[in-house]
């Protein structure tokens, strides 16, 4: 059987979410509930010619949204979407160092859940 998936919002993925607006969080939330239950749509996707960044997209009201996020399937219990971060803009497409930005967060999340002795031996070499 399938780990249960869990959405967690990073620092900046949380403050994208409370900042904008109510119809566009409940889109995102729709988006999270529907991938949760494993259902595949145009509302999260994986971002091309990234190193494993996915994103969470909608609009409302002539705004595009973005939660970037990845995944992170180490857990033995579930696996989890962090969201890295989010933007809002009036055209559909995604600047790219807005990918690069999700890309360092990911290295930043795993880097920080090594063991401290396994972050030193990496560093050395």
């Amino acid at each position: 059987m399938d780990k249960p998936i869990e959405v967690i919002f990073l620092p900046l993925a949380e403050e994208f979410v409370e900042s904008i607006e109510p119809k566009a969080r409940k889109k995102l939330f729709q988006g999270i509930r529907k991938t949760k239950e494993r259902l595949i749509g145009e509302w999260f996707s994986k971002m091309k010619g990234s190193d494993g960044i996915f994103e969470f997209r909608f609009d409302e009201s002539g705004k595009f949204y973005r939660l970037f996020a990845f995944w992170d399937t180490e857990g033995e219990a579930e696996t989890l979407i962090a969201g890295t971060h989010g933007i809002a803009k009036k055209t559909n497409k995604t600047p790219k160092q807005e990918i690069r930005k999700a890309e360092r967060i990911k290295r930043e999340y795993f880097d920080a859940k090594r063991p401290k002795e396994n972050r030193s031996r990496m560093r050395k070499k």
